[in-house]
């Protein structure tokens, strides 16, 4: 079940590789946040039941509702209506994403190591790679903090390999990660919409010190 979720999640990030609207990111953050729980509560069934609620919770308050109201809010509040606008087609942009699942997948193959969950290697490589590149290829500053996100979801799926034998350092781990990111970026992205018209990153380059 595991695999089937985690290939799931690798499908979400393909299609985030060629979404343009910015409600279609939001939409699979959060569906990325179901899949998530999905696989911590496989994945944790065995340790300790507090840590196990405290990660399930985790995953379904902060990635599935929390933060795709948040990132929902700050469009809004900044009315940001048109799409993400990305520099390369979205058939470069298919191509790009399945080359990363793909170039993943071969690199844990080439490692061998009896401790290393293959899936979840492959899983979270390809979240960080999707995320960094949703972060160069788009122009609006709210698509990089999306882009930010997917890398954080990367780093959860990598941390359940180790979660049943570090629940706790993993759970204080994630949650101030995921605390610091999506608080930070969300100051930055509002105090942008507050001096800025237009919310594409070229125009930073007209900021002054």
């Amino acid at each position: 079940m595991t695999v089937i979720l985690l290939a799931i999640f690798a499908v979400t990030l393909i299609y985030l590789g060629v979404a343009n609207r910015l409600s279609s990111y939001i939409s699979v953050l959060a569906v990325q946040g179901v899949i998530l729980f999905g696989v911590a509560f496989i994945e944790l069934i065995e340790i300790n039941w507090v840590n196990l609620v405290f990660i399930l919770l985790e995953t379904i308050v902060f990635k599935t509702i929390a933060i795709p109201y948040f990132l929902k809010y700050i469009i809004e509040r900044n009315k940001i209506t048109r799409d993400s606008e990305p520099f390369l087609p979205d058939f470069i942009s298919i191509v790009i994403v399945t080359a990363i699942i793909i170039a993943s997948f071969l690199l844990s193959n080439a490692i061998e190591d009896p401790h290393l969950g293959k899936i979840f290697f492959v899983a979270s490589l390809s979240a960080l790679f999707t995320g960094l590149y949703i972060i160069v290829t788009r122009r609006k500053i709210i698509t990089h903090v999306m882009g930010f996100l997917v890398i954080e979801n990367g780093v959860f799926v990598l941390s359940l390999a180790v979660g049943n034998e570090m629940p706790m350092l993993v759970n204080i781990g994630i949650l101030l990660d995921i605390f610091a990111s999506v608080f930070l970026l969300g100051i930055f992205a509002n105090k942008i919409g507050d001096i800025m018209k237009e919310q594409d990153v070229e125009q930073l380059s007209n900021l002054k010190d």
